[in-house]
């Protein structure tokens, strides 16, 4: 299916000017910045934060397209990939007009973006089993329809999708296919990334907040055709990512063999929680997870949650999601404070 992406983007988007900061317009060396209003005496901290930060991120972009496998050209860093979302609806979606399609249970940003930016939300829920409904989205999606947003591996149920059937959406969904891969080094599934030279409608999502650790510095990464890169950049703010944000990420890329050890030890203490869990009675199920947490169906999940709250242990009770009752998800923890965990459910009823 060919993309016709000019039919896509707001006509607004299309046709707006960008700012162009100071840093924007000059790009080469230079010894003195007398351009962009700053203050040249400097800050009170060590590193010179008194000077505006690259818009683009390129030093970030090129360290992590080492580590991706893609050009720095096709990445795209937000302020958490919330500011992802957001920019994809502002791009593509009309104010009361267009609409998008989710489906639930999945990450609840979508539709509050969704919300924020006056855009209907189509909502086609999981199959049984947490699998996409393909023939229920197709047949969700009229001309006013611009985008899709699947969670693999998904939050919360923890599953990864099944390829063929994200493959079928990809060749038959007229808008543009967001596919967010927030858990995905956790996973056995390989990223779609590698799949953007194929479908110009893929966008797929990152982030550095969860493998990573640096959920704080709240960087969301997405990867995309160059036209669609460009239009993200077209709309962001001029500084969305801050230099000790920048410096820092840096830093930590640097890690690689560091990270990949705590995602080993997070998927050996997931089987053995996932293991312990089963063997108490007032659990019912544990779901499979290709990600960073575990979801749990238990016999009362009000009460389980306030018994395990009461006693200073915070867990996330998704019982309002669609076919998620009495559930709740579980974040894979230090192995202490999983055994902490443990105890304390040994104890409980």
């Amino acid at each position: 299916m060919k993309l016709q992406l000019e039919k896509l983007i707001r006509k607004n988007i299309k046709e707006m000017k960008p700012y162009s900061s100071a840093r924007h317009e000059f790009t080469g060396d230079a010894s003195v910045f007398l351009d962009a209003n700053e203050n040249a005496y400097g800050s009170p901290l060590v590193e010179a934060f008194n000077r505006y930060p690259d818009p683009l991120q390129w030093q970030l972009k090129f360290q992590l397209a080492k580590i991706k496998g893609v050009p720095a050209e096709n990445i795209f860093i937000g302020n958490g990939s919330d500011e992802v979302i957001d920019l994809s609806y502002r791009i593509f979606c009309n104010p009361g007009k267009d609409s998008v399609i989710i489906c639930p249970p999945t990450y609840g940003m979508y539709e509050v973006s969704g919300n924020i930016n006056d855009v209907e939300i189509k909502k086609v829920n999981l199959l049984e089993g947490f699998q996409l409904d393909t023939e229920g989205i197709l047949n969700a999606t009229d001309k006013k329809t611009k985008l899709l947003f699947i969670c693999s591996p998904n939050n919360p149920t923890g599953n990864n999708m099944n390829r063929s059937d994200v493959e079928i959406l990809l060749n038959n969904f007229p808008g543009i296919i967001i596919i967010d891969e927030a858990y995905i080094n956790y996973s056995r599934q390989k990223t779609f990334i590698q799949e953007l030279t194929e479908y110009p409608n893929l966008i797929v999502m990152q982030t550095l907040s969860k493998a990573w650790g640096l959920a704080s510095l709240r960087l969301g990464l997405g990867f995309a055709s160059m036209d669609i890169i460009d239009l993200y950049n077209k709309v962001k703010p001029p500084y969305n990512i801050n230099k000790a944000s920048q410096l820092l990420a840096l830093d930590a890329l640097q890690n690689t063999e560091q990270v990949n050890n705590w995602i080993k030890e997070v998927v050996l203490e997931k089987e053995y929680l996932a293991k312990e869990l089963a063997e108490f009675p007032f659990v019912k199920k544990v779901y499979p997870s290709d990600a960073n947490f575990i979801l749990v169906k238990v016999s009362d999940a009000d009460k389980l949650y306030n018994y395990l709250s009461a006693n200073k242990i915070i867990v996330r009770n998704r019982s309002k999601e669609v076919i998620c009752e009495n559930c709740l998800r579980i974040t894979i923890g230090m192995p202490g404070e999983n055994q902490q965990l443990l105890n304390l459910l040994r104890n409980y009823e």
